[in-house]
């Protein structure tokens, strides 16, 4: 079982409380895991990637571990601990100002 925290926007789209539990078939990379978020919750969809290039929104990181992992590539394995459900996958919203 694979923890995925959201953040707040998601949350409330989604109807969910701040962590999800997700079964990741295989291994857990970015895609697994956004692929099963996707499937439970289709709503996100387009969301947190694009719908045609599957390409991370820019306003949208991504960390496992406490490393933020946006610019991995999305079948890059991540760390056991996330795929055992010790840690969660972190999505978090970016903040952008000028």
């Amino acid at each position: 079982m694979i923890r995925v925290i959201l953040p707040m926007h998601l949350r409330t789209l989604a109807k969910v409380g701040s962590e999800v539990q997700l079964d990741v078939e295989g291994q857990a990379t970015q895609r697994s895991i956004l692929d099963a978020l996707e499937d439970r919750y289709p709503m996100l969809r387009g969301t947190i990637r694009d719908h045609v290039t599957q390409a991370r929104r820019p306003l949208l990181r991504f960390f496992a571990c406490g490393e933020d992992i946006s610019h991995e590539p999305p079948d890059a394995p991540l760390p056991a601990a996330i795929g055992k459900g010790e840690e969660p996958f972190f999505i978090w919203g970016a903040i952008a100002g000028g």
